[in-house]
This record gives C-alpha cells, sequence and structure tokens, in this order.
C-alpha cells in the first residue's frame, strides 16, 4: 500500500539557512507555510501553536537558536557563549511543559560551551550542523517508535488517539501515529478514533485531517463520546503521545489525556504511550513536580470567534495534564516497549 503520509506538509524545513514553519493554527482550512526571520518570530510560533508537539518544537526550538545567530559571528567567542545561553533560555520560556524544547536547547549550549576556544564562526557552522542532526534524528526515532509499536496493531483493531501525536507533531511518522502508519503501509486492516482534544481542536484540525489525507480509516469523536464509545466494544488499545515521562513513568501530555487512561482502565483496555527517549526526563522524578502549562482565557471562553461563556466569568485553562505510572499499560520507545517498573526499565533501556 502507497505511503501516503509521506505527501503530509512537513511541519519544519530548513534549506540553506532559512527556517520555514507550517502554520497549524491554519489547518485544515488552509495550507499556509511562514520563513521565520527571526527569534522573536520562532517564540511567538511556538507560543501560538503554529508549530507544536513536543518533538517539533524541540526541532524548531533548535533552528531558531541557530536563526538568531546569523548576525553575531563577529562577537567574539566568549560574548557568543553569552549570546547563545540567552537567547536558549528565552527560546525555552516560550511552552514550559514539553521537554523536548529544553533538551534540544541544552545540546546546542552544551555543543557551543565544548568548542569555546574555536572561532565565532565555526561555532555558529557547529550549532546548524547539529540541529540539523537533532532533525533527522527525530524522523529516525520516529520510525523507530513505528516499528515497535507495530506489533500491537492486530486485524480489525478499534484504536482510540487523543490531541496530535502524528507526523503534523513531529518531522515524519508521529509518535502515536507512527505505528499506525507502519500498519496501514502493510495492509493491516483497522480503524482510529480521534478524539476531538478541546479546547483547541487538534484531535479534530489535526489527527482526523492528516489520518484522512493518508488513506486510514479515521472516526472523530467529541471528548467527551469516549467513554460511550470504549462501552459499546469497539475500542480496543489506546495510544497517545506525551510532551514528558517522569523518571517514574508518569507522563505529561494534553489535558483529557489522563481522563482516556481512567476510562481506558475501567474497560480493561491497554493504555500505551509512544515518545522517543528525548521526552523522558530521568531530572524529574515524579509526574507532580511537572510544571503544567496554563494558557489564555479566550482559548475556553470562545469557540473559534464566537464567544461561549459569560462575561467576567472565572476560568481554568491548564494546557496538560499528568497520567500517573499505574494507568500505563506501556511506553513505546524507540529502542522498545517499557513496562512496569517503569523506573527501574526506563533507566535499564537508557543507561548507554
Amino acid at each position: 500500500m502507497a505511503a501516503n503520509y509521506l505527501n503530509l506538509p512537513k511541519s519544519i524545513t530548513w534549506n540553506n539557512g532559512t527556517l520555514t514553519l507550517l502554520d497549524q493554527t491554519q489547518l485544515p482550512i488552509k495550507t499556509v507555510f511562514e520563513e521565520q526571520h527571526h527569534i522573536e518570530q520562532v517564540w511567538d510560533s511556538i507560543k501560538q501553536l503554529k508549530v507544536r508537539g513536543a518533538p517539533a518544537i524541540g526541532v524548531a526550538g533548535a533552528y531558531g537558536l541557530v536563526l538568531s545567530l546569523k548576525d553575531k559571528t563577529h562577537l567574539n567567542s566568549r560574548d557568543l557563549l553569552r549570546t547563545i545561553e540567552k537567547n536558549a533560555a528565552y527560546l525555552d520560556s516560550a511552552r514550559p511543559t514539553a521537554v523536548n524544547l529544553k533538551w534540544a536547547l541544552t545540546r546546542l549550549v552544551e555543543l557551543a560551551n565544548s568548542l569555546a576556544d574555536r572561532p565565532s564562526a565555526e561555532i555558529c557552522d557547529r550549532l546548524e550542523q547539529e540541529a540539523m542532526q537533532i532533525h533527522t534524528e527525530d524522523r529516525q526515532l520516529c520510525r523507530g517508535i513505528g516499528a515497535q509499536g507495530l506489533p500491537l496493531i492486530q486485524p480489525n483493531m478499534g484504536i482510540l488517539t487523543h490531541c496530535n501525536a502524528g507526523s503534523l507533531a513531529t518531522s515524519e511518522l508521529g509518535t502515536a501515529t507512527a505505528p499506525m502508519y507502519l500498519a496501514h503501509e502493510r495492509g493491516i486492516s483497522f480503524k482510529v478514533y480521534a478524539d476531538e482534544t478541546r479546547p483547541l481542536l487538534q484531535g479534530s484540525r489535526l489527527t482526523s485531517w492528516e489520518l484522512q489525507q493518508a488513506g486510514i480509516d479515521v472516526t472523530l469523536l467529541c471528548d467527551n463520546m469516549a467513554a460511550h464509545i470504549m462501552s459499546q466494544g469497539l475500542i480496543d488499545l489506546v495510544i497517545v503521545g506525551t510532551d514528558r515521562v517522569a523518571a517514574n513513568g508518569d507522563v505529561a501530555n494534553k489535558i483529557g489525556t489522563l481522563g482516556v487512561a481512567i476510562l481506558a482502565n475501567h474497560f480493561n483496555i491497554p493504555f500505551y504511550v509512544a515518545c522517543p527517549y528525548s521526552t523522558i526526563d530521568f531530572a524529574t522524578a515524579k509526574g507532580d513536580s511537572i510544571v503544567i502549562e496554563e494558557r489564555g482565557e479566550t482559548e475556553v471562553t470562545h469557540f473559534g470567534l464566537r464567544r461561549t461563556a459569560p462575561d467576567n466569568i472565572q476560568y481554568r485553562n491548564p494546557a496538560f495534564d499528568v497520567t500517573p505510572h499505574h494507568l500505563v499499560t506501556g511506553i513505546i520507545t524507540e529502542r522498545g516497549i517499557v513496562q512496569a517498573p517503569f523506573e527501574s526499565n526506563l533507566q535499564q533501556l537508557y543507561a548507554a
């Protein structure tokens, strides 16, 4: 079967020093690509979810840091390193929950510091090469996740996913969707149910769109329909992505994931989380230490441009929730599927 996912628009491209992002806020109505010309624009693109998904914002952040150094090669290496550290901290402030952004920026900062005795132009060139390597690795990691998760997908299964952990959230294939794309490529018949994912509808606008474009059988659900669909026996497997995995296996993902995990546990449905190693944060012991991003009022009080709540209403808008590890059947990584006890098994898998 043709690999239709290869025809999906790329969330990030880097071509001869030019960074271009797919503006995902305009999907599925319009496919708009936006060149990024300065670090403030990249910060805003990450903050406004023009580029989103933990792996993708890590890649975008790395390129954004490189972009910020285009006119800095005249600096001496000491001043250049200070600029790199300052700009990395600025980009990292765009979104606090997904650890891939900090991971990618830290990787570049550490490389720059290791080259402190080199000319500034060489440091900038090496950072560009490293950002491109992070981008390439992301494609490889997603393919590895797909290969490891592929055996989970059996003929005629119903699979539920939440938010968008797809090709649009990464460099290619996605995390949660990677096994689905590879299963579809091999002719395995299955059906995907995509939660719409309020308040920003990433499941509706993005996941259902990209799966449909790839020729996968997908049905869109409102978030509060999941329990009913599960009760009818239509869901055999849940696969979601994650923005950060704590050392003990707790997972932070788009708001609503915790509810899906609780429902899956109630209906005895396996609940899997897919992510690359860059999403595993061994420095965070448990999920309750993860900073949860709170977003603005209009995402909750409006549906599109229409106000749907009273004026001056109190609101909450956490962008993520944390699913405790005891509700997770397994974590699909590029090296294998990790199961409980997560803390020791994650450490063992990534000891190298």
